[in-house]
């Protein structure tokens, strides 16, 4: 192998490394929050009725374990839960989507001739496209606080990422637990707090 093909193949090795890390990657998480929203004010909250994921007119599996897992988060930033007079509202939705990615990286190959005045075979490299199509589940988890006094939109956290088809039940569990953590790890206020708490 010469070293221009040694080179070219390193390079497509670490192309190839540099995609499977960004695969590897969690999640996406983005959040946004209402800047004339006085936090302060909430120290209470309670779950809409009925939640955005809950379309269907009936709660599953996947609600109560949510719903859990937001109740933990928000009483450890010292919320009271209150379905009575809540001050927040919390809705969550969730919902999965088909998508296709394509990659296409430049490869070399190698086509070979004879030369009869060289009397030898010759290997002369050139360069086409080799393209991939993954097809793959993408869900997203959705977080609305919403200002019952108000009823208006005053922070909103998402995640986006692949979901994993052959995950167990417990697993599944696990990984929804995780992302409501992963996207309040992004709320910055804790409950009467003026602003942000970091």
């Amino acid at each position: 192998m010469s070293p221009v093909s040694r080179w070219l193949a390193r390079g497509a090795v670490l192309v190839l490394v540099a995609l499977l890390a960004a695969c590897a990657t969690g999640p996406s998480i983005r959040t946004e929050v209402d800047p004339q929203a006085d936090f302060s004010r909430y120290r209470s909250f309670a779950f809409y009725s009925p939640l955005a994921m809950d379309r269907e007119g009936y709660s599953s599996f996947s609600t109560q374990r949510v719903k859990d897992a937001t109740r933990r988060e928000m009483e450890a930033r010292g919320y009271v839960y209150d379905e009575a007079n809540p001050d927040l509202w919390v809705n969550i939705n969730a919902y999965l989507q088909e998508r296709t990615d394509v990659y296409s990286m430049p490869t070399v190959d190698y086509a070979y001739y004879y030369s009869y005045r060289a009397r030898g075979y010759f290997a002369v490299p050139y360069w086409r496209d080799r393209t991939q199509v993954t097809r793959y589940t993408e869900g997203t988890l959705n977080v609305d606080i919403v200002d019952v006094a108000q009823n208006r939109l005053v922070w909103e956290g998402v995640s986006v990422g692949r979901v994993a088809n052959t995950r167990s039940p417990d697993e599944r569990a696990a990984r929804l637990d995780q992302s409501i953590a992963e996207i309040f790890a992004q709320y910055p206020f804790r409950a009467g707090s003026a602003g942000p708490v970091y």
